[in-house]
């Protein structure tokens, strides 16, 4: 056959796989549109637009947020426009025993003595007599609420810190909030509450601990403040399970809403839709809320390879991080190649909560935590602490703390007088900062909740019975070694304390 012949036959056959490549690439769409938008209805909580929010843009225009207590003051007007807009709107059938948007259920946030989902502000409990030792500005995580880290600040104002629980935008109120706000506008409001502490503090140091989200808002705001000189600076920072990578997916997330938005598919724009049951945490999720979440981490990602090549990261705060080996929502590797690895020693000290080896189920672990440790431990050029809790031995539950300090091979190990509890594997992302006498998410110790309670649901059945999903449920929610958390928390702060 010769070229004439040939080549026209060619044409017609790469044609003919072209279509049938793009029909089936447009039936694979398809039915992936399809199956995302198998969610159950969108309820009035994740429709409603809430215009009384603070945004970036808050900072300026006819009557513009100047201050933390403007900020407040517009917080005061956010939960006024809560109540007429979706407490006061829920239909008949939503009025459920578990439904935290109607007064009266045991998920009420009305229910508890304070209304957490708040941003609250405590003088110190017993200042010394050079008053305050500083102050402490707490930022929770993404769908979260000030709730997460009431206990530590509790803690903290009874050591005689002045402590301020930020609600960062989009929080606190209604999952609909998360749908619309963006990062800047989180990081404006830390920038608020920072200033705010700075002018409080009477010189004193000023530091602030960051729970997931909320530690990457603390790094964005250290980060920002070596590049602008007018802003206060952070004395130390603690980071609880930090989100300083996230899973590579999430830059795709915002492609998600807007062919949702094109085809006029408002599910679309929720990567989960569950039942509100959580008095102080959101478990439906928006798109945006991860597409944010990337970018923040982006911007971060960014600014500390900047300041890095321009040596100016030997003034960054010295930082204590705590993460589990094992983590479904952050990434922990990036927690070490994105920010401990780029920075010079300055009492810098990541601590790992390990895996329960006498657990006797390590065959069935997945990979995916922090599989670099032991290079981690042997690098000669690494500038910080290295700390893992781990088993005394694979046969007994007691734990210890191995760190290795700066460059150091060697471990010096601590021990915590502590143990892993009978059934329980690992931490969980979202159980670091809660103690296990926690009353919504405490264990077997929980102290009397007003309302619901979550930490200790131990439950075999039959699957599609419950009206929550099981692998919410079994997921840990306390930390078995909280009292280390807050301890070593309190010696980084202020490391000379008696």
């Amino acid at each position: 056959m010769n070229k004439d012949k040939w080549l026209p036959i060619l044409k017609k056959v790469l044609k003919i796989l072209a279509i049938s490549s793009c029909g089936t690439l447009l039936v694979a769409l398809g039915a992936g549109i399809l199956l995302l938008n198998q969610k159950p209805d969108l309820s009035v909580w994740h429709k409603s637009h809430l215009d009384e929010e603070f945004t970036a843009r808050s900072l300026k225009g006819r009557n513009p947020v100047d201050t933390f207590g403007d900020y407040l003051a517009l917080e005061d007007r956010l939960f006024q426009q809560l109540e007429k807009k979706i407490y006061d709107q829920i239909e008949p059938e939503e009025k459920t025993v578990l439904n935290r948007f109607h007064r009266g259920s045991l998920s009420d946030p009305g229910r508890w003595p304070t209304n957490w989902n708040r941003s609250f502000e405590w003088e110190p409990r017993s200042p010394t007599a050079g008053g305050p030792r500083g102050s402490v500005l707490l930022i929770h995580g993404l769908s979260d609420s000030p709730y997460s880290l009431r206990t530590l600040g509790k803690r903290l104002q009874e050591e005689g810190y002045h402590v301020l629980g930020l609600r960062v935008p989009g929080h606190g109120t209604a999952p609909s909030g998360l749908a619309r706000t963006k990062w800047q506008d989180m990081a404006a409001a830390v920038e608020l509450a920072v200033e705010h502490l700075a002018t409080q503090g009477e010189g004193k140091p000023l530091h602030v601990i960051g729970y997931s989200n909320g530690g990457a808002l603390a790094v964005h705001y250290a980060l920002t403040s070596l590049e602008k000189t007018d802003l206060p600076r952070i004395d130390r920072i603690v980071l609880v399970s930090p989100e300083i990578g996230i899973t590579p997916a999430a830059a795709f997330a915002i492609w998600q809403k807007r062919i949702g938005w094109l085809l006029g598919l408002k599910k679309l724009a929720w990567n989960d839709v569950h039942l509100e049951y959580d008095p102080f945490k959101y478990n439906s999720f928006p798109v945006n809320a991860g597409d944010l979440a990337h970018r923040l981490t982006a911007v971060n990602r960014g600014k500390i390879r900047k300041l890095s090549s321009q040596g100016k990261l030997v003034d960054f705060p010295p930082v204590l991080a705590f993460q589990s080996e094992v983590d479904a929502t952050v990434s922990a590797t990036a927690l070490v190649t994105d920010l401990f690895a780029l920075l010079p020693e300055n009492e810098h000290e990541l601590i790992a909560f390990g895996l329960n080896r006498e657990a006797n189920i390590e065959t069935l672990f997945q990979k995916g935590h922090i599989d670099q440790l032991p290079a981690l431990r042997d690098d000669p050029e690494r500038s910080y602490t290295l700390s893992v809790i781990t088993n005394v031995e694979e046969t007994d539950r007691a734990v210890l703390l191995r760190s290795w300090p700066p460059r150091e091979s060697e471990p010096v190990s601590r021990d915590l007088g502590l143990s892993w509890p009978d059934e329980i594997y690992s931490l969980s992302h979202v159980a670091l900062p809660f103690p296990e006498t926690d009353p919504i998410y405490g264990g077997p110790a929980a102290k009397l909740s007003p309302g619901i309670h979550l930490g200790n649901i131990s439950m075999r059945g039959e699957k599609g019975v419950l009206r929550v999903s099981s692998q919410q449920m079994l997921r840990l929610r306390w930390n078995p070694f909280y009292s280390f958390l807050e301890n070593r928390t309190l010696e980084h702060l202020l490391p000379n304390r008696p």
